[in-house]
Order: C-alpha cells, then sequence, then structure tokens
C-alpha cells in the first residue's frame, strides 16, 4: 500500500504533518509601487517563518508519515544557506520575493521528502505569506 495520499479520492483520508522553521536575512527589490518603491530598494531584513507540510498513510511499521527527525536534519541542511544572508546573492533563489522563497526551499526539499505537499513562508510582522502547494489550479 503506497503511503502517499490519493489525489482521485476526494473522500480518501490521510495525515498531514508540519515542521516551522525561521530564518534572519536581508533583501533589496525593485519595485514600482511609489509608496513602497524607496525603502525596498534598500538592504532591509525580515525575520522569515517557513513551514513544510508532509502528507500520507503512516508506515505500518513505523506510526509515521515520514519521521519528523528527517525533516529537521533536511531543514538544518537548508537554512544555513539562507539564514543571515543577502538574499539578493543567493545563487537560484532569483529576487526576494515570498514566492521565490517557496519555490527555493521547494526545490530543496522535494527530492529528500517526497511527501512533501506545502512550502509556507511569511513575515509575522507585516502579516504577508505565501504558500506554495503540489497540485493544480482549478
Amino acid at each position: 500500500m503506497s503511503n502517499t495520499p490519493p489525489a482521485a479520492q476526494a473522500s480518501a483520508r490521510y495525515f498531514e504533518i508540519t515542521q516551522k522553521f525561521f530564518f534572519d536575512a536581508a533583501h533589496t527589490l525593485k519595485r514600482d509601487l511609489p509608496a513602497e518603491a524607496e525603502s525596498s530598494r534598500r538592504i532591509h531584513g525580515h525575520t522569515y517563518h517557513a513551514e513544510l507540510t508532509l502528507a500520507g498513510l503512516p508506515d505500518p511499521s513505523l506510526g509515521m508519515v515520514v519521521d519528523l527527525g528527517l525533516v529537521r536534519l533536511a531543514i538544518a541542511e537548508l537554512r544555513p544557506q539562507l539564514d543571515h544572508h543577502l538574499l539578493d546573492e543567493v545563487p537560484g533563489l532569483g529576487p526576494a520575493t515570498l514566492e521565490n522563497l517557496c519555490a527555493f526551499i521547494w526545490r530543496a526539499m522535494d527530492s529528500r521528502l517526497p511527501h512533501l505537499t506545502q512550502v509556507r513562508v511569511w513575515r509575522e510582522a507585516l502579516g504577508d505569506g505565501c504558500s506554495l502547494r503540489r497540485g493544480t489550479l482549478a
């Protein structure tokens, strides 16, 4: 029996587990919005929060979808690439938008965590965030 969630069955039940982490980083951003363009172009920083969601059925022998210790190990390898860095200089990130951070984290985690179904990144102090989910748009 596969432990990935069956996409074709709307009534199928499966588990979702999450692991959160944070990192502090600086960036610049070119924007057209006059009210925020000037401050966005200067180097400034944020505390970013991120959450990984993994879904599936528990492995019968372990009782877990995936061992969260493995998720924490994967995060421990990713986090130093972002924490206390100028995001403009992180290879493969592109402009340091919430969307690009979600995509960057997804690419880093997808091969290590095959049950990954969502990456969420947000800035608590500003109240904004972004989610990237596995699936198709309706």
